[in-house]
């Protein structure tokens, strides 16, 4: 697959050269047109959740293959600079008078955040790039919510449609960004084929959007087709249950959401035994959950936002209901935690990536976005920060011409956003595996899920483990803490100069570190009883294996001595062993630096192995490393 994203990139800094010696790059370089590719099956989905697999194939299968464009936009002169003040982009998003507006607001804090860096960086040659937003009137107005306020000018199907003509024959909008709801996304795609002006969205989950053929669309959220096959997946293979009932949102978030979940529970033997509704701004929900209650389901789906997922949890637990329950990507979050409490335990609801990463260019966004905002960035403002991204950087590729920002938009396969890493198909939409969110203890747990059928009798490795063996003891009161290193040349690399030098920093607070050399280019008899002397004689807090033979060798005396082992390979066959004790830095990491991470767990934790353990084990960044649950480092 391509990357888009290094060449992007590069723009940018030319760009932001250029604008102060009076020169740019961008546009200089147009990209040719997208190469064709396709993917089978659709989406990716298994056999087993695929329509029809289970009869003849059809003749023909659509949305596989990437959709070309072969109009004039492309021939279009991109206009002179001197004659613009600002590069514009349109934003359709409910920014008030609707029951979303609080989303809206969060996705708009997120695109604006990209284009306040792309614009400090230099924005376009120079000329700043600026957000016109447009407000997206509530689609599902009903009386009851008519009658609290005052009658707004809103022509339902219409308004969409308008202010999406005003961005871009009155504002002069070279992309649009937007919306929420699915109904008014697909007004503005449909614009899109006369307009000819590309259409970025973050927040809509509705999978017909990029089913239209229409050669305008890009979006980073996954779509309700995998929320719902991967739900349906863990549901009814992973766990067994076989009775499920949906209660879902009643409108177009909720009525398409569902679809997907009942095609696939269907087609793995499982109909969905009973579906019941509510409206926008219902608070009780008590009917609905007796009459599923009444069908004697195992579990429940819910597709709806936090507040409603809330009430319903704490209304089932009031009603005595022990179910399992499940959600959409909107149902999970800070608010369910804190709305629902105690009745939230054991929920699960799927989520686009996970939010617990700490990997450093997620934190530092979440720096960003606090201190501009003051607010933790949620799923709507963290994507539409990554899809903004998207769209600047192929604005500066590409020049002012959008039949070029289109070719390439269409020509991402893969990019590394602040979020994770996304995965385009030839519809150009995300279909990276999602993350599933789960409530334990007060606190939500995320791990990667996938639609796929695991063929395996048993899962090693997949989600960590933990340490239940005996309580372990400090080793001594002695300010010296000794920690050994196993591997070739073990005696040469602690006396590598670098490798003194950063012992020596660490002479502080009291504590003298001590590096025990153990090699391993020896006979392997020798080798580890050379470890074993280590860890029983000399009393090591840890080891450090430099190599893939001496972490196989470390992590079988870890495991049987309680000693955590640091292995810096490249073997992921470490983290897969359901061994508590073993971690891994990527092949190549310098000794100095997995040093750095023993000592500052040991610093914290005191010269306790099990402890030094669980400093590891806890996913917090330490000296610039955190580690998954299975051991590796993010």
């Amino acid at each position: 697959m391509r990357r888009i994203l290094p060449i992007v990139l590069s723009a940018f800094l030319t760009c932001a050269a250029g604008a102060q010696t009076g020169t740019c790059s961008c546009g200089s370089n147009p990209p040719e047109r997208p190469a064709p590719r396709s993917l089978h099956p659709y989406a990716g989905a298994p056999d087993d959740l695929r329509p029809y697999a289970k009869f003849q194939k059809p003749y023909y299968e659509h949305y596989n293959d990437l959709i070309e464009y072969n109009g004039a936009a492309r021939d279009i002169p991109d206009p002179d600079l001197k004659t613009l003040d600002e590069i514009r982009i349109g934003f359709l998003a409910p920014l008030y008078d609707h029951p979303d507006q609080a989303l809206g607001h969060r996705m708009l804090n997120g695109a604006e955040l990209a284009v306040d860096e792309a614009n400090a960086a230099g924005g376009y040659c120079g000329k700043p790039f600026r957000i016109i937003t447009h407000n997206d009137y509530d689609n599902w107005q009903n009386s009851r919510l008519a009658t609290q306020g005052p009658d707004k000018d809103s022509a339902i199907w219409g308004s969409a449609s308008n202010d999406a003509v005003k961005m871009i024959y009155d504002d002069k909008v070279w992309a649009m960004f937007g919306s929420i709801s699915g109904e008014s996304t697909h007004i503005a795609l449909r614009l899109t084929l006369k307009a000819e002006t590309p259409l970025i969205n973050s927040a809509s989950t509705d999978p017909t959007i990029p089913e239209t053929i229409i050669p305008w669309y890009f979006t980073d959220l996954q779509d309700d087709r995998v929320q719902g096959y991967t739900l349906a997946r863990h549901i009814y293979t992973d766990l067994g249950l076989k009775r499920v009932a949906l209660l879902r949102v009643n409108d177009r978030y909720g009525r398409f959401g569902v679809i997907k979940f009942r095609d696939a529970s269907r087609r793995l033997g499982h109909p969905v035994a009973i579906e019941q509704k509510f409206f926008p701004g219902d608070t009780d929900f008590r009917h609905q959950l007796g009459v599923i209650n009444d069908t004697g389901v195992d579990a429940i789906v819910l597709w709806t936002d936090q507040g409603p997922a809330a009430e319903i949890l704490k209304e089932m637990r009031e009603l005595g209901m022990k179910q399992r329950v499940f959600g959409s990507h909107r149902t999970v979050g800070d608010e369910l935690i804190k709305a629902a409490g105690p009745a939230a335990e054991g929920f699960e609801a799927v989520y686009p990536y996970d939010p617990s990463q700490r990997t450093q260019k997620w934190l530092e966004f979440n720096a960003r976005f606090e201190a501009q905002y003051h607010e933790k960035p949620d799923h709507f403002a963290a994507l539409a920060y990554d899809a903004m991204q998207v769209l600047l950087q192929s604005i500066c590729r590409a020049g002012l011409n959008r039949g070029r920002i289109r070719d390439v938009l269409t020509g991402v396969t893969e990019y590394d956003g602040v979020t994770g890493h996304m995965v385009f198909d030839p519809n150009c939409k995300n279909i990276s595996p999602l993350f599933l969110g789960t409530v334990r203890d007060g606190k939500i747990t995320y791990r990667r899920i996938t639609m796929e059928k695991v063929q395996a009798y048993a899962k090693v490795g997949e989600d960590g483990v933990e340490y239940y063996g005996p309580a372990t003891t400090p080793l001594s009161n002695s300010p010296e803490i000794k920690i050994a290193v196993f591997g070739p040349g073990a005696e040469r690399a602690i006396a590598l100069p670098e490798t003194v030098n950063a012992v020596q920093k660490l002479e502080t607070s009291g504590r003298h570190y001590t590096l025990v050399a153990v090699p391993s280019h020896v006979a392997w008899g020798k080798a580890s009883t050379g470890l074993v002397n280590a860890v029983y004689q000399e009393g090591v807090v840890g080891v450090i294996a430099l190599d893939r033979n001496a972490a196989h060798l470390a992590e079988q005396i870890g495991s049987k001595a309680f000693v955590p082992v640091i292995a810096i390979s490249s073997d992921r066959m470490l983290t897969t062993t359901n061994v508590p004790w073993i971690f891994r830095l990527p092949e190549g990491t310098p000794l100095e630096k997995a040093l750095n991470v023993f000592v500052e767990a040991a610093s914290a934790s005191g010269a306790d192995r099990a402890k030094i353990r669980a400093y590891l084990a806890s996913g917090d960044t330490i000296a610039g490393v955190s580690f998954t649950p299975t051991g590796d480092a993010r």
